[in-house]
């Protein structure tokens, strides 16, 4: 890689520490919630709420076409003009500006755009896996939004979700796509061995247990991006159940390490960002934390990985 080259993938990946953005951080997760909640109100399940997710767009966040009646809407918060569109494929287009706001002022606007496109969206009036769990429609607490903050958060968004796909495609056996979870507010992607798993004992703050008996039902290695952990957020993995031995295999890069106290493997963010070679570093860290899953988890790996370029001479 040359310098110019590293220069310019460095400036890819934006700094953003989680204590110049905490406030418009959580407001958003609670912005997240309600919107994710109407996806779930109207799309069947998937295994392991694989429904309930948002995406990463060209914009922001987006819910992709929820179906509906006999057609489809969706919800997708552009954080390059600041606004939430909602669109339905036969009564049109409405958008909430994304401003200070309280997240109680942000529901009643969102449930009104989603009314007056005849859109009926019926959901439980609280977050999940927060403590305190304050209703959506009570929630005056919640008010920031800085846009510059918000922007930068979609563009780690972005980078992440861009090299945890090519991991990704090295994976044949069944595997999630790379998603984002407004729960614990995270970008995620789940790796499955095709095992059972022993049930989950729960544990998530307002949040039934059966809700993560289903969500670790299969026995997985999962990866994903938290904005809350180290000084700009932390990527993460971790197995379920986990394999004795993971927590000792040997991980790259220098800066990643076992937390016992988080039963993961952590990466900071920073050292990514500052790395001379960010895509590397974060790859290395995807694969041997999935090594050390399916190396002490006995995976059938063989049957399970492929190489993604196998057909690019034909093409």
């Amino acid at each position: 890689m040359t310098d110019r080259t590293a220069a310019r993938a460095t400036a890819a990946w934006p700094r953003l520490r989680v204590d110049d953005w905490a406030d418009t951080r959580d407001t958003l997760h609670m912005w997240t919630q309600i919107v994710g909640k109407v996806r779930l109100a109207h799309a069947p399940l998937v295994n392991h709420w694989w429904q309930v997710t948002l995406y990463v767009s060209a914009r922001g966040l987006t819910t992709s076409a929820v179906p509906y009646r006999d057609g489809a809407f969706d919800v997708e918060f552009d954080f390059v003009d600041h606004r939430l569109v909602l669109r339905r494929d036969s009564t049109g287009t409405r958008h909430v500006p994304l401003e200070p706001m309280s997240v109680a002022r942000f529901h009643t606007e969102t449930m009104r755009a989603l009314d007056e496109l005849g859109v009926e969206a019926p959901i439980q009036g609280h977050p999940n896996e927060v403590e305190p769990a304050i209703p959506f429609a009570e929630d005056d607490r919640h008010a920031s939004y800085d846009p510059g903050a918000a922007q930068l958060f979609w563009r780690q968004l972005l980078q992440a979700q861009r090299v945890m796909g090519e991991f990704r495609s090295h994976f044949v056996g069944k595997v999630s796509p790379v998603h984002f979870f407004w729960g614990a507010m995270d970008l995620a992607c789940t790796r499955f061995s095709g095992r059972p798993a022993p049930p989950h004992r729960g544990g998530a703050p307002n949040c039934g247990d059966w809700v993560m008996v289903e969500g670790y039902s299969r026995e997985l290695s999962s990866c994903g991006f938290w904005p809350g952990g180290g000084e700009e957020g932390a990527f993460y993995a971790y197995a379920y159940p986990e394999p004795e031995g993971f927590a000792d295999h040997p991980v790259r890069p220098d800066e990643a390490y076992y937390s016992a106290q988080n039963g993961q493997f952590l990466l900071p963010y920073e050292a990514v960002r500052t790395s001379p070679d960010p895509d590397g570093a974060l790859m290395a860290f995807l694969q041997d934390t999935y090594a050390a899953a399916a190396e002490h988890g006995r995976w059938a790996r063989a049957s399970l990985e492929d190489d993604p370029g196998r057909w690019d001479a034909r093409r």
